[in-house]
């Protein structure tokens, strides 16, 4: 099997496209997949954007990812928290608020993040069906 997904991993070019012949891909760095695995899974992405703007609390994240339900954003916060990429601070009122922020380890995410944001509008722009209107 191994030897098939080094075959499927050839380039294009080896394939015959114009441009260098045999090279081949290769498995991503540990850091590439590291960051993925917690990019690449659903609201993560999106509330350390909505927090990079500032600190939030659990309402105001609420609605500022549309579509995440509130299991799911504590379950997310709470993720990103043990990951050491955010805190949560208490006030102790009354009425007792929790608020979010990034650590300086999530804020090091914003020029990524920034990155990521001006390709996907410069390469995806229209690719995508509308999604939920960000002021409902």
């Amino acid at each position: 099997m191994e030897g098939a997904e080094e075959r499927s991993c050839t380039s294009i070019s080896a394939a015959g496209a114009s441009g260098d012949h045999g090279h081949r891909c290769s498995r991503p760095d540990d850091g590439t997949v590291e960051v993925f695995a917690l990019l690449g899974k659903r609201w993560t992405g999106l509330l350390i954007a909505a927090l990079l703007k500032g600190p939030g609390f659990f309402s105001e994240l609420h609605r500022a990812v549309p579509g995440i339900s509130e299991r799911m954003l504590a379950d997310r916060l709470a993720e990103l928290s043990a990951l050491g990429l955010l805190v949560r601070i208490v006030d102790d009122g009354p009425p007792v608020r929790v608020s979010y922020r990034l650590t300086d380890a999530g804020r090091a995410l914003g020029p990524a993040m920034a990155e990521l944001s001006q390709w996907a509008r410069s390469h995806l722009a229209g690719t995508r069906a509308p999604g939920p209107r960000r002021d409902a």
